[in-house]
């Protein structure tokens, strides 16, 4: 089987079983789709390990393989999962926002269908390591940090200088997978993630609030939440473009 080029504005809902079927059904306050793309997109699955296949700043080549289950993507000891970097906060204990929401943008649904066809684009995803506790599902349930991509990154940067975060117990966890990129420096470069962070890379540009870990992460007003989503969709804009360069110049 050829290996499919790669297109930055592929949305990996349209390959995700009966990921529309019955979606404003099942929830008809957010809307809930049939499949999680990070686990049944083959495409994802697939774009993900042709671009994360390369060499890694300590000298050694990352040759990912696909497997099922909690071997995702696996290479030597390491098993890797999809994790989604957008957010939009739609929880339970959100849905009043949410209705507030839904007044300020008119069609709410086409609104919010529109969001996620961008946002499931291959900018708006990573890997991060496999296991109990990993990243992907401690930044979820972290209140402080509430998924969002900003605040993990910062996080990252905080451990590759051994300063402490809310995420400084899983990343250490995981020290050998960051230890793969050597510094901050490298682990963003390698994921595109260059315009989420400053042109030295000692910050990280947050898209809302103080950034240090004293506050509620969540929009507190519907102009913050709409705001907050464009920097978002700025960002997977932005490292889509990264992405679809170094596919052109790799032949990708």
């Amino acid at each position: 089987m050829n290996q499919p080029k790669i297109e930055v504005k592929f949305d990996f809902t349209m390959d995700s079983y009966k990921y529309w079927d019955g979606f404003w059904e099942r929830n008809n306050v957010m809307g809930e789709g049939g499949s999680d793309p990070d686990k049944s997109s083959p495409m994802l699955q697939e774009y993900h390990r042709i671009l994360w296949s390369k060499p890694l700043p300590n000298g050694q080549i990352m040759n990912l393989k696909k497997g099922s289950g909690s071997y995702y993507l696996y290479w030597n000891d390491y098993r890797f999962g999809s994790d989604s970097i957008i957010v939009s906060f739609r929880y339970k204990d959100y849905v009043k926002m949410i209705e507030e929401v839904k007044k300020a943008v008119g069609d709410y649904k086409k609104f919010y269908e529109d969001y996620l066809h961008k946002s499931c684009t291959i900018g708006g995803t990573i890997i991060f390591p496999k296991h109990q506790e990993s990243i992907n599902q401690v930044r979820g349930k972290n209140k402080i940090i509430s998924d969002r991509w900003d605040l993990t990154l910062e996080c990252i940067r905080r451990f590759y200088k051994n300063e402490e975060s809310p995420l400084k117990k899983v990343l250490e966890t995981d020290r050998g997978f960051f230890e793969l990129f050597k510094d901050f420096k490298g682990y963003v470069d390698f994921f595109f993630l260059q315009d989420c962070v400053s042109p030295d890379y000692e910050k990280v540009n947050i898209w809302q609030g103080k950034g240090d870990f004293s506050e509620n992460p969540r929009p507190k007003t519907v102009y913050e939440y709409l705001d907050f989503l464009d920097k978002e969709l700025d960002f997977l804009n932005k490292r889509n473009a990264r992405i679809e360069e170094y596919c052109r110049n790799n032949n990708l």
